[in-house]
């Protein structure tokens, strides 16, 4: 069964559209935690759209589970994170006028840069995951950079408009997981995935941890957060 990491993005982004101090991301994180979460996901963007240094401070200092901060290779974002200290950075494109992350890093394009932000981070015990599209020539530039996890962008599965591109999506980020083996690296997923689309991925031989965000805070508006983090456990086993 892989692992469940919930990002809690969202909780923030309603919160800033009053720029107040609640629903409180702690307490987010919290109901998470007791509900089973493997780890915590939050993405703190350039223009703070959402999570804010603060969230991240907070989150690293009471909350037990693995915080996985997201982050672009911004130097400013790398200065954060080597001074917080999550558990796990994943390493992500980011674009200002983008509604959600449109696609995997292109690390073939970026090594130089991307090996030397997993130095640095790694310098500072945190371990580096890179966020990138089921492919054989991103994988294996992410294992040149020294990467020893990845997350296979599932959006495209998640997003086909028929049952032939869905099979097909599928099927990549299948090739995808086993072509990672050959690298021993850990191998997770995400984007995208949702109540009804989770099954198959999670079926997947070899992956770690299905990261799921959106989703689940949506469910939670009607059934609770609590609740819907225990449905996508009991989906995804």
């Amino acid at each position: 069964m892989p692992k469940l990491g919930v990002n809690i993005d969202h909780i923030a982004t309603l919160r800033q559209l009053r720029k107040s101090t609640f629903p409180d991301i702690l307490c987010a994180a919290k109901v998470c935690e007791a509900a089973g979460a493997d780890s915590l996901v939050v993405h703190l963007r350039e223009d703070r759209r959402h999570i804010q240094d603060k969230d991240v401070v907070i989150l690293r200092k009471k909350v037990s589970i693995r915080l996985n901060l997201e982050m672009s290779i911004a130097p400013s974002i790398v200065n954060i994170a080597c001074s917080v200290k999550p558990d796990q950075a994943t390493l992500v494109p980011e674009k200002r006028k983008e509604l959600t992350t449109e696609g995997g890093l292109d690390v073939v394009r970026w090594s130089v840069a991307v090996a030397r932000v997993i130095r640095r981070l790694e310098e500072n015990k945190i371990e580096t995951s890179l966020f990138i599209e089921p492919d054989k020539k991103q994988i294996r530039a992410a294992a040149d950079c020294g990467a020893r996890i990845i997350e296979l962008h599932t959006g495209r599965y998640a997003n086909s408009q028929t049952a032939t591109a869905r099979r097909g999506n599928f099927k990549k980020i299948n090739e995808a997981v086993q072509y990672a083996k050959k690298f021993n690296m850990l191998v997770n997923a995400g984007h995208g995935l949702d109540y009804e689309n989770v099954k198959p991925i999670a079926s997947l031989e070899g992956l770690y941890e299905l990261n799921i965000g959106y989703a689940i805070i949506c469910h939670s508006i009607f059934y609770g957060l609590k609740a819907s983090v225990l449905e996508m456990k009991k989906l995804i086993s």
